[in-house]
């Protein structure tokens, strides 16, 4: 079982070097990136989480999957994740910052070093427009799925990426509360040719994969924290 996180909050960045150090220097005690043995144990495990999305994984070339145990109701960790915002202490803000079009979880934009204000016409980092929000389980959802898909382009080559809260499953031998999975897709611009380039993909996963697992245990201290002040009564 993972040991809780919950004693103190995560503490907040103030500029983009602490960002680069919080996020990009600093080694989690925790693994989130799942490895597999093969091509085909990947494709397997992806089909078991996306299977009721209503999405091809085969159209990407790389599916990432990052996952971590909260000790936190499945309820409470969504609600958390409703809260994602240019505010979010489990984000590095000042590199990539959210802004929500509308105030609403819909449609964000992410723009790097926070400028909106881009030259040359370029995109932004991100633009994430919601495909599904699954704010409550389905009738059938034996593990209490609750989740965020969203389609993304802008001038990072993610073409899909969801947030995915399960009860934890017994076959996989999940013991907390909450099951947390941060998943993309991406296509290189849809050059296909590019997810053979070895030295991309490396680079890829070099940061995304310790950002975000940086982020997953910032946001499993946050929930684990504010959870238990709500249980011990604190204000």
């Amino acid at each position: 079982m993972i040991e809780s996180c919950a004693r103190t909050p995560p503490s907040r960045s103030t500029g983009i070097f602490s960002d680069i150090r919080m996020f990009l220097l600093h080694k989690p005690p925790l693994e989130t990136h799942i490895r597999f043995k093969s091509p085909d144990e990947r494709l397997n495990y992806s089909h078991m989480i996306v299977q009721r999305l209503g999405i091809n994984v085969e159209n990407y070339n790389i599916l990432n999957i990052h996952h971590i145990g909260i000790n936190v109701p499945p309820k409470y960790v969504f609600e958390e994740l409703l809260s994602w915002s240019g505010d979010s202490t489990c984000w590095p803000n000042h590199i990539a910052r959210v802004s929500r079009i509308d105030n609403s979880l819909e449609n964000i934009q992410i723009y790097l070093f926070g400028k909106k204000r881009i030259p040359f016409g370029l995109s932004p980092l991100f633009n994430l427009n919601a495909i599904k929000i699954q704010r409550i389980p389905g009738t059938y959802d034996f593990d209490n799925a609750r989740y965020l898909l969203y389609k993304c382009s802008g001038g990072y080559p993610i073409g899909i990426f969801f947030m995915y809260v399960i009860s934890p499953l017994s076959e996989q031998n999940e013991s907390e509360q909450s099951q947390l999975f941060f998943v993309v897709g991406f296509n290189f611009y849809g050059k296909e040719s590019w997810s053979e380039r070895n030295i991309i993909n490396r680079i890829w996963e070099i940061i995304h994969d310790r950002v975000t697992t940086n982020t997953m245990y910032r946001f499993k201290q946050l929930c684990e924290w504010r959870f238990g002040k709500i249980q011990g009564g604190i204000e």
